[in-house]
C-alpha cells in the first residue's frame, strides 16, 4: 500500500469514471496494474508538474503510467477520454 498524496481521489470517485477509462484500452491480456493507481499517478503528475521519470516509486512504473496516459489522450469517437462533457 502506498502513501496517499493530496492529488489522489477517493476510490468511490474513481468508480464513476473507471468504465470510461477501461473502455479506452483493447482487452488483449489481463490487466496487471490497478487502474486507480495509474489514474492517481496521472493526477500527481498534472498537479506537481514533475517529469515522468520523477514519478514517486510507490506509483506504478512511469512507463506504464505514460502508456495509459497516451491511450487515454487519443481521440475516440469525436472526443478525448479527458474531455469534459
Amino acid at each position: 500500500m502506498r502513501k496517499s498524496y493530496p492529488s489522489d481521489i477517493k476510490r468511490e470517485q474513481f468508480e464513476e469514471i473507471q468504465l470510461l477509462l477501461e473502455s479506452a484500452r483493447k482487452k488483449t491480456a489481463p490487466r496487471k496494474v490497478d487502474l486507480y493507481e495509474v489514474f492517481c499517478a496521472v493526477l500527481y503528475l498534472l498537479r506537481t508538474g514533475c517529469q515522468w521519470r520523477a514519478l514517486p516509486s510507490d506509483f506504478p512504473k512511469w512507463r506504464t503510467v505514460h502508456s495509459y496516459w497516451t491511450i487515454w489522450s487519443e481521440p475516440r469517437e469525436g472526443s478525448y477520454c479527458w474531455s469534459r462533457h
